[in-house]
């Protein structure tokens, strides 16, 4: 398996790979995949997406379904096999993976961010190799390390700082004032103040529609 040929492949149909590893050789673990590559949105995924069949059917869950068409074909044409995050329960380990792959990075805040989306994380799927298969390595440092971490000072309701637990009954209770229809319309503001969020090219539509799946009963 070619990993270039997969980015170039997953870069046409709307993701981005987010990482590999090799996961069985970290953990010993002879159930676990000898390969992991983890795919997700990034810039050249919302014109794609919103234009796609489950983008304009008004079905629920359009985002999964169509993460499943389109990794399914991946996982086809490079001979592996699929997880999603909407699996489960048992969910797959994805956060575990996404730490072992090295461009992955807790922030201040207790999210995961990643070296070239930043807070506006959006893993689609992966996909699993029986064999070990040759991949970039990576080895950075966390992005946090040099940054002022604007995202522990932004949410107006302290629901995301650093130290604490994330808040999400503050969160909910904020996305149903009128305060709160700028996080429904353009993401999170923690996840916005980000430096590296920029990276993601996330629209306001595309925030707004995962803003409606994390909190569907907003009031405008």
């Amino acid at each position: 398996m070619s990993y270039r040929a997969l980015e170039k492949a997953a870069r046409n149909a709307g993701l981005i790979t987010m990482g590999a590893a090799h996961i069985q050789s970290q953990t010993g673990v002879a159930d676990d995949p000898a390969t992991v590559v983890l795919v997700g949105t990034g810039a050249d995924f919302w014109p794609i997406f919103s234009t796609s069949e489950e983008g304009q059917d008004g079905h629920p869950h359009p985002v999964d379904r169509w993460s499943k068409r389109i990794v399914g074909a991946l996982a086809d044409q490079f001979d592996a096999t699929t997880a999603y995050p909407s699996d489960g329960p048992p969910y797959p380990p994805f956060i575990s993976w996404a730490l072992k792959t090295n461009r992955f990075f807790l922030s201040p805040v207790g999210m995961m961010v990643h070296d070239t989306v930043g807070l506006m994380i959006s893993m689609r799927g992966a996909l699993l190799f029986d064999t070990e298969v040759a991949i970039p390595t990576a080895d950075l440092a966390s992005p946090c390390t040099a940054c002022k971490a604007p995202c522990t000072t932004v949410c107006p309701v302290g629901a995301l700082s650093a130290g604490a637990a994330y808040n999400v009954t503050a969160c909910h209770s904020h996305l149903d004032t009128s305060e709160g229809q700028s996080c429904m319309s353009q993401g999170c503001h923690a996840r916005r103040a980000c430096p590296i969020s920029a990276g993601a090219c996330r629209t306001d539509a595309q925030s707004a529609l995962h803003m409606k799946a994390f909190h569907p009963c907003a009031t405008p």
